[in-house]
């Protein structure tokens, strides 16, 4: 039977978990995902265990946190005057906001808490610090056109 190997477009679906068997993401097989390998178009890890992997099979991989989303980090955590938010909007904690950087980039920011004029928001990726477990399978290997 052929197994995937760099250079393979294969056809995935996945489930993940936290460590605590709390169900943080899906790709199922109605949707699946296709990538190919050895592109980085997924973590390094769930590549490396697709490798080798025959159609139809099912593997489980654990990707620690710094090697998912990182860590999290406390320097994320800002302080943003709340007169500074456009008036028109009433941000409430779990509401996303976009911030611009100092080098003009954007960044993503989720509230956590609003008091005494100044808006609690966290730059920190929804999973940083969380360890992830992923059970992949293959579905299919693409052929390679030429």
């Amino acid at each position: 039977m052929q197994t995937a190997k760099q250079g393979d477009t294969v056809v995935i679906h996945y489930v993940v978990r936290a460590t605590d068997d709390r169900v943080i993401g899906a790709v199922d097989a109605d949707d699946p995902q296709t990538l190919t390998l050895g592109m980085s178009e997924i973590f390094p890890a769930i590549e490396a265990a697709l490798e080798g992997m025959e159609v139809g099979t099912t593997k489980q991989v654990a990707i620690l946190a710094d090697q998912a989303f990182g860590p999290r980090r406390d320097d994320l955590i800002v302080q943003i005057p709340l007169a500074s938010v456009d008036p028109r909007e009433t941000p409430k904690p779990g509401m996303a906001l976009n911030a611009r950087q100092p080098d003009g980039t954007s960044v993503k920011l989720i509230i956590i808490d609003i008091t005494d004029g100044v808006i609690l928001a966290d730059g920190n990726h929804p999973l940083a610090g969380e360890d992830l477990e992923f059970e992949i399978t293959l579905a299919e290997i693409k052929p390679t056109s030429y």
